[in-house]
């Protein structure tokens, strides 16, 4: 009896205290180590609180199905358009191979492909052979490298300023390339031959947009707009000295400056080719791989550096790149306006904002729309040709001015 009085006691305590002690299994334990109080606790681990979150895991995978089959789709559909826009670019590439003054049929210009390459086959005529092969494939393939690098320096622009109005000669790199051509014509440069005025161009468009880099950069930091206003200020400048230079040159100089500032591909040559190759190449190749970053820096600075994301080295990268682009296609080309505007917008409309396709699908789409425009400009007045910055311009602004009304009439107003 007399043992039973400790545990009638502490009976009693509990049954006083109420349930605010039966709540706490934790002093149990320490104060009764008999085998009659370890039973309480597997009691207890039954009782309904650790059944919530077991009740909570099942609904746990089924959140995540809805993205992944939002993902697949969106891949499946960046696919089939990443395979329209090679097919379209094929075609258009055949049709304007053998689209002109001296009509060449399509299955003649396969079968001299397949002559070259040694893939059977039959050779054309010998003015056949030259039309083909010194005159259309030089400014289909320059039509190509031209387009995919205006498109992919479109689509970076937009990325690293957050802005869809961006566009490679808002920094100045056109107005920059412009002035180191006209330089060279206007002087009468002739260090580098035939090669002077793209020489010439290339490095001033470098050139540039280093020196807008700098004038921007404040405290180790470079802001948008104060890198925007400042390619604003560089274009102006750019302006005056290539409305200098006309002023000062004779009237040759001044038909050569019109007819390169205008924009075209009449002056297409395998050499020419060469010349922009590597650079575009670079580019194309680099520019993909800052897809994901870019994704990221779209959530904006401050959330894009809690991500890791160091912007101030990627933003200098992806300018350089820009630059790099713009710069070999404006001096082998001359200024050819809207494709890096109007490219991207076009994709985002078909395909959404991720830049893992855009980027890509904006060189191929960029491609495909200058090869057409090149076609156009080369079949719509002959036997005139129309410059191919104008068309391109005649164009794009419409279709610009339709995407700011689509865009006003969503927000509601301008954001």
């Amino acid at each position: 009896m007399p043992g039973r009085s400790p545990q009638g006691a502490e009976r009693t305590a509990a049954a006083r205290s109420g349930p605010e002690n039966r709540s706490a299994p934790e002093e149990t334990p320490r104060r009764a180590p008999g085998p009659t109080e370890v039973t309480p606790p597997p009691a207890e681990a039954t009782s309904t609180e650790p059944a919530k979150p077991a009740a909570a895991e099942p609904a746990q995978p089924s959140q995540p199905a809805k993205p992944a089959a939002g993902d697949r789709r969106g891949h499946r559909r960046a696919l089939l358009l990443t395979l329209a826009l090679v097919a379209v670019l094929l075609l258009l590439a055949l049709v304007s191979a053998g689209t002109g003054a001296y009509r060449i049929p399509t299955a003649d210009v396969l079968a001299s492909a397949q002559h070259r390459l040694g893939l059977g086959g039959a050779p054309l005529d010998r003015v056949g052979e030259s039309v083909l092969w010194n005159v259309r494939l030089p400014r289909v393939v320059l039509a190509l490298l031209v387009g995919a690098s205006l498109g992919c320096a479109g689509a970076l622009m937009q990325g690293v300023f957050g802005n869809p109005l961006a566009e490679p000669g808002v920094i100045g790199i056109s107005a920059g390339a412009a002035v180191g051509a006209v330089a060279a014509i206007g002087l009468g440069l002739g260090f580098l031959g035939n090669w002077t005025i793209t020489a010439c161009a290339f490095v001033a468009g470098l050139v540039t947009v280093s020196a807008v880099y700098l004038l921007s950069r404040n405290g180790g930091k470079t802001e948008v707009v104060t890198l925007i206003l400042t390619g604003i200020a560089v274009n102006a400048f750019a302006g005056a000295l290539i409305g200098l230079f006309v002023f000062f040159a004779d009237s040759g100089q001044v038909n050569q400056i019109t007819f390169w500032q205008l924009g075209s591909l009449a002056q297409a040559t395998w050499p020419k080719v060469l010349a922009v190759l590597p650079c575009a190449v670079a580019g194309l190749l680099v520019a993909p791989f800052y897809a994901r970053r870019l994704d990221l820096l779209s959530l904006g600075e401050r959330p894009a550096r809690h991500l890791g994301i160091d912007v101030e080295r990627l933003r200098l990268a992806l300018i350089l790149v820009v630059a790099l682009l713009t710069a070999a296609a404006v001096a082998v080309a001359g200024v050819i306006t809207f494709i890096g505007l109007l490219v991207p917008h076009l994709l985002r409309m078909a395909n959404g904002p991720g830049h893992r396709f855009l980027v890509p699908g904006s060189a191929l789409a960029g491609a495909v729309v200058l090869v057409a425009g090149d076609l156009a400009a080369r079949t719509l007045a002959q036997p005139a040709e129309l410059p191919l910055g104008v068309l391109t311009a005649l164009i794009g602004s419409p279709f610009f001015f339709w995407l700011l009304r689509r865009t006003r009439r969503k927000q509601g107003g301008w954001a």
